[in-house]
């Protein structure tokens, strides 16, 4: 089962940023791995591990912006696909690079 963790939050003021580092931060260190800019995604192993983490985020909520969550079971998370445009120029060059060696 994965957990996964959308936001949205406002970074206009010094404090701002500062709170959307703290909130991004715990992520991280709760076992959040970053899956896009404002997407995180963990592991669970069941349902009562969901709602432990679910009260571990509402304690650690920053006080402006929007978070949602939403829970998926491994078969959902393994289906998700990833859709890309084309890469940069330098993005194609180090590829390149990568493969030369």
């Amino acid at each position: 089962m994965r957990l996964l963790v959308f936001f949205d939050l406002p970074v206009k003021t010094k404090d701002d940023q500062r709170e959307a580092n703290r909130f991004r931060n715990f992520l991280l260190r709760d076992g959040y791995d970053r899956v896009q800019l404002s997407v995180y995604a963990r592991v669970c192993r069941g349902p009562e591990n969901v709602e432990t983490h679910i009260r571990r985020l509402q304690k650690n909520l920053p006080p402006h912006g929007c978070v949602r969550l939403l829970q998926v079971t491994e078969k959902q998370y393994g289906r998700m696909r990833l859709l890309v445009g084309d890469m940069p120029v330098m993005e194609k060059e180090a590829a390149t690079q990568l493969l030369l060696f």
